[in-house]
């Protein structure tokens, strides 16, 4: 079944290098992998990473982001300022009222703190996250 995985991420874009390299482990073929990134640093790495294609800024992700059955990336992309003021509010509002499922890895960031959650190695968040993603893909498709 054909679906596209959108993948935001800035900085470096070294959380959507790992997303997209687990992802292609198990994705089939058919699926369509998206990298939108904050600037074009992180954009050009997730694209080697594997992502089918990809493209860099705020209008590329407010464009792009409904494209997405699945949006992964960094809590930090739903927060204005966020990501050291690389999330435009274009950004965050685009990412929250795209109709595609979120799954968010939960970050801290230097002006926001996520209480009860437990803060675990990035791996362990990465593959909770694509664990979240493969159950929501089994009940997109009518499985149990």
């Amino acid at each position: 079944m054909k679906q596209c995985i959108v993948i935001i991420d800035g900085m470096g874009g070294g959380i959507g290098v790992q997303l997209i390299a687990k992802l292609r482990e198990f994705i089939d073929k058919e699926s369509e992998i998206i990298a939108l990134g904050t600037n074009a640093t992180a954009t050009e790495r997730m694209v080697r990473a594997g992502a089918d294609r990809g493209a860099t800024g705020e209008n590329a992700v407010r464009v792009s982001a409904s494209l997405g059955d699945f949006i992964l990336g960094p809590i930090g992309i739903v927060i204005t300022d966020s990501m050291m003021g690389e999330i435009t509010a274009g950004i965050s509002n685009a990412v929250l009222s795209a109709p595609g499922e979120r799954i968010l890895l939960p970050l801290q960031n230097d002006h926001f703190f996520l209480a009860g959650l437990e803060q675990l190695p990035l791996a362990r968040m990465i593959d909770k996250a694509i664990d979240i993603f493969k159950e929501r893909q089994r009940v997109r498709r009518g499985g149990h």
